[in-house]
């Protein structure tokens, strides 16, 4: 059953300071370029590492090898946290500083998801925040579902894939001019075709050294490429999804947005999901000691590093403000 709408709109802005509207304006979206071509190449993104899926969980009978299920979960921690650290954090929310040999080594890692060029990517997500679970969400599960479980799993259906079938786009200009200026990023989006054809050749090409062997190739294929997009691709989806519909809610976020647990693990920390939409630009997800939050961790370790500077992170002060009081001090 879909939740009560929260009571009070939370105050969220963008990294360039754009405050919440209350209601989308025109010319956030514009219709996709070839529809038709747009679908295709959506499907083959979608099914092609599911099948890919299918022959890993046959492959399982017999067993799955040490470099195999080392480069499933090398390319993987490689691929996801190009997102979360890169796309996201970085990129997205600004929440902190880097030089640009790491912006772009972050974006191109990114790119290895196969989840879109960097611009779009950013330019949709910050779409997301501006609207969040409000008309103008790119992938809200709360619009246009119905009522009722049918309304439920459509809204669902809709928040985790559904929405790369529409007809309308992202008005990336209006989203993320910052990157549109920057040349590293600009080049980097363009050479998306490519990066994705590494990403998915990049298993089987070590494989094929390390082992001289193109059944060890072929199984590094399955393993390491079409597996790991699969899982990657899933896990990444349902944080719009399931992290929009179940969990726990500490903060007053004035959206849907919620805590899972389960989803940070397998995240790297972004299923602090309502952690992140009350504080949009922390470089942590994690806010409490015992929330994991790996890509947190990464990036502290950079920041000792020197590699990265300027984290922004929340005080206790500004966690306080938006905390939700306990029902018995709601009471009271």
């Amino acid at each position: 059953m879909t939740p009560t709408a929260p009571t009070k709109e939370a105050d969220k802005v963008l990294p360039a300071g754009t405050a919440v509207p209350p209601a989308p304006p025109p010319a956030i979206t514009e219709m996709a370029g070839p529809l038709k071509l747009q679908r295709r190449l959506t499907l083959c993104i979608t099914i092609i590492p599911f099948l890919g899926f299918l022959v890993g969980l046959r492959l399982l009978w017999g067993g799955i090898s040490g470099l195999d299920l080392g480069l499933l979960v090398g390319l993987y921690s490689f691929s996801i946290l190009g997102v979360t650290v890169g796309y996201h954090r970085m990129l997205t929310h600004g929440a902190f500083d880097a030089p640009a040999p790491v912006r772009i080594a972050f974006a191109i890692a990114g790119s290895f998801a196969v989840e879109g060029s960097v611009i779009r990517w950013v330019a949709d997500h910050r779409r997301h925040h501006m609207f969040t679970d409000r008309p103008g969400d790119p992938h809200s599960p709360h619009l246009g579902g119905g009522e009722g479980l049918k309304g439920v799993l459509l809204g669902l259906w809709h928040a985790h894939i559904g929405w790369f079938f529409v007809e309308e786009t992202t008005v990336v200009p209006r989203f993320a001019p910052d990157l549109l200026k920057d040349r590293g990023m600009r080049i980097v989006g363009a050479l998306f075709p490519l990066w994705v054809m590494v990403s998915f050749a990049a298993a089987p090409a070590i494989a094929l050294v390390v082992t001289h062997s193109l059944h060890a190739a072929l199984t590094a294929l399955v393993w390491g490429s079409l597996v790991r997009i699969f899982l990657l691709h899933h896990v990444t989806w349902s944080i719009n999804s399931i992290c929009h519909f179940y969990g726990k809610r500490p903060y007053d976020t004035g959206d849907f947005s919620t805590n899972n647990w389960v989803m940070s693990l397998v995240s790297f920390g972004e299923g602090w999901h309502n952690n992140h939409h009350a504080f949009p630009s922390s470089a942590l997800h994690g806010l409490e000691w015992w929330q994991v939050d790996i890509t947190g961790m990464v990036i502290r370790g950079m920041h000792r590093l020197g590699l990265i500077r300027n984290l922004r992170i929340p005080s206790p002060k500004q966690l306080a403000l938006k905390a939700v009081a306990p029902p018995r001090a709601q009471e009271e």
